[in-house]
């Protein structure tokens, strides 16, 4: 269970980055320079690395049926079906993902990517872009205090890192933009540094939705509309405690985007600060390193919540106090989809 203070929603301040294509060898490759400063476009796109090039098809024209698991978690990721950290491995949340798709369109819910789905998952363009950090992104990495007191006492807990910076905005695991671009000094980035990265920085919403089902066991949370279609899936960490998770219908109370964190050491006893802190609350500001990420949808019971997480590689695999927690790109794609009163059913 979270405790958050009362706060009014906002604008959402994530900037989305300005996307180019060049033509270039008789196909389209896709650029992209992130956040804003950004530079002019170079005349030639590089080639990708050997260890990029090895995990996308052959295929130069788009559309086209993906050919590999990469390309498969990034157009499902451009719909909307979420298999955590994109990693051009075939997960067991990237399974779950791709069951969900096949669910949505009729298909056997085998979670293999076989013909009759690759049919119908068309790439809509290539799985992997490059990307770079504007100055204003890089001058606004701040490292996280460590202590309770010391991030409520912070101006804001933004990222810490280049690495953590891209691979939030890109969806994608940190250990596999290390692998796409070796040799990278990621201490080092400038303005001038290219990194190739998943090209699933935007997110297509194709529908409206009517009801948000959280099933405990599998550990997931789909949005279905009004014809109880899913259009959005996503991996979701549940309470550690069995008689923390409610079942039943619950309904969204609350929207907000970018919330700050009331830290109430009651819910921490384990916490040598938490106890040194004799009751007194604190409240720290937000950012993508808030306990509760860029996004909270509250519940319409007290301090239970849906919301992000500064630990997207943990989504699913790890448990909560109480609340839902999503990676902070879901978070985000749920917050545009939310609304106050929608209906909640959570299932065991």
């Amino acid at each position: 269970m979270t405790s958050i203070s009362p706060v009014i929603p906002i604008e959402s301040t994530c900037r989305r980055p300005r996307r180019w294509f060049a033509r270039r060898c008789g196909f389209f490759v896709g650029f992209a320079l992130a956040g804003v400063g950004w530079g002019a476009a170079p005349d030639v796109v590089p080639p990708l690395p050997a260890a990029a090039a090895a995990l996308v098809g052959a295929g130069e024209d788009f559309p086209r049926a993906p050919t590999t698991w990469l390309e498969a978690q990034v157009e499902l990721s451009r719909r909307g079906f979420s298999g955590g950290p994109i990693d051009g491995l075939a997960g067991p949340q990237s399974t779950a993902a791709l069951r969900a798709f096949q669910r949505r369109e009729g298909l056997s819910e085998t979670g293999v990517l076989d013909a009759a789905t690759r049919e119908v998952l068309v790439l809509e363009a290539p799985a992997l872009t490059w990307a770079s950090l504007s100055a204003e992104d890089l001058a606004g990495l701040r490292p996280v205090p460590e202590t309770w007191q010391g991030k409520a006492a912070a101006e804001g807990l933004p990222h810490a890192t280049p690495l953590e910076l891209l691979a939030e905005r890109y969806r994608a695991g940190e250990r596999f933009l290390r692998r796409l671009n070796p040799g990278v000094d990621w201490e080092a980035l400038t303005p001038e540094t290219l990194v190739v990265v998943p090209a699933a920085e935007v997110v297509v919403r194709p529908g409206v939705a009517a009801r948000l089902q959280i099933r405990l066991a599998a550990r997931e949370l789909e949005v279905t509309d009004a014809a109880g279609r899913v259009i959005a899936h996503f991996p979701v960490s549940i309470a550690r405690r069995v008689e923390k998770r409610p079942v039943g219908e619950l309904r969204v109370r609350v929207v907000v985007a970018g919330p700050d964190y009331t830290f109430d050491p009651a819910l921490f006893a384990d916490s040598a600060e938490a106890r040194e802190l004799g009751g007194r609350k604190l409240i720290l500001p937000p950012g993508p390193n808030n306990p509760v990420g860029v996004a909270w949808i509250g519940l319409d019971r007290p301090g239970y919540g849906i919301h992000g997480t500064p630990e997207p590689g943990n989504v699913g695999r790890t448990e909560s106090l109480g609340c839902f927690r999503l990676a902070n790109w879901d978070a985000q794609t749920l917050l545009g989809l939310a609304w106050v009163g929608l209906p909640v059913l959570v299932e065991p």
